[in-house]
């Protein structure tokens, strides 16, 4: 029988669309504001389309090579950064889902104090620096590879992974290396593509460790570039060889929009071919205790 929908069901409905405009407007004015003439967006108000269409803030920004340069640096640490986070995080996870691990006690808390307490951005400074590790990609890669929630989110869904489907493995002759890369790691595509998810995110929008440990421009993230570009997109774009008039139809408003529309865009492409392994990723590592 089908449910019959009573007024505070709708209200529900109506809430969560209210709360989805207000959520997606900022983003789609920004999108209409890069596309749309300087002088004509100075008005301000609702952007729902495009005022005086043009493409000359996008072609400005992507003549920048400081652009370019920091979508390279960007690919390179999110791609590896995301591989090797979830490849560690499920290594360290999956021993510590065994119950009768020695010491799994003592290393569940010590990664929980993690969450609660963090050494500080001198120690960090420090440590990095002493593994020689300044201006380098691996100071953007290595500093955020683990993340003790992520761990726990595997953990969780490893634990939730019949003993039988190893047990029977080990009767054919695997051991650990083939039950972990042939077993477990096919039975949980949910929440790896999940933690995959959280770590390409949080690597592509890490700016903070370039401020911190990055010297040479040629080494910054997109995010730092664009950093400067919204910081002073004039002197930004100047910099780079590149005019920022209104008689051009260029401003550095116009500019700063396409800017962010050049470094959100890229990451949210990713969001349709993860969506579906989300929720159940989620859920999965976080109910079972």
């Amino acid at each position: 029988m089908k449910r019959k929908h009573n007024f505070y069901d709708y209200l529900i409905i109506l809430v969560l669309v209210l709360v989805a405009i207000i959520m997606l407007y900022p983003f789609w004015h920004e999108f209409m504001y890069s596309f749309s003439d300087p002088v004509e967006a100075a008005t301000g108000g609702m952007f729902l389309l495009p005022r005086g269409f043009n493409l000359k803030s996008y072609w400005s920004v992507l003549r920048n090579q400081s652009v370019w340069s920091g979508f390279k640096v960007s690919l390179i640490v999110t791609i590896i950064g995301t591989i090797m986070g979830v490849l560690f995080s499920a290594m360290l996870a999956y021993p510590l889902s065994k119950k009768d691990m020695p010491g799994r006690n003592i290393f569940v808390s010590l990664i929980f104090f993690t969450m609660l307490f963090g050494g500080g951005m001198i120690p960090n400074y420090l440590l990095v620096k002493e593994l020689k590790l300044i201006d380098t990609y691996g100071a953007l890669i290595l500093p955020g590879l683990l993340s003790a929630w992520n761990i726990f989110i595997m953990k969780n869904a490893f634990s939730g992974i019949p003993d039988s489907l190893e047990e029977s493995a080990r009767i054919d002759g695997a051991n650990d290396l083939k039950i972990f890369f042939l077993i477990i790691l096919p039975l949980s595509k949910a929440v790896l593509a999940t933690i995959a998810l959280f770590s390409a995110v949080g690597f592509w929008n890490d700016y903070f460790s370039t401020i911190m440990y990055i010297i040479s421009k040629d080494h910054w993230s997109l995010q730092a570039v664009l950093r400067e570009i919204l910081s002073n997109a004039q002197s930004a774009m100047s910099s780079s060889g590149i005019s920022v008039r209104a008689e051009e139809a260029i401003s550095s408003e116009t500019v700063k929009a396409a800017t962010v529309m050049v470094a959100t865009v890229p990451i949210l492409l990713v969001y349709p071919f993860i969506q579906k392994y989300f929720i159940k990723g989620v859920m999965i590592g976080s109910v079972k205790g």
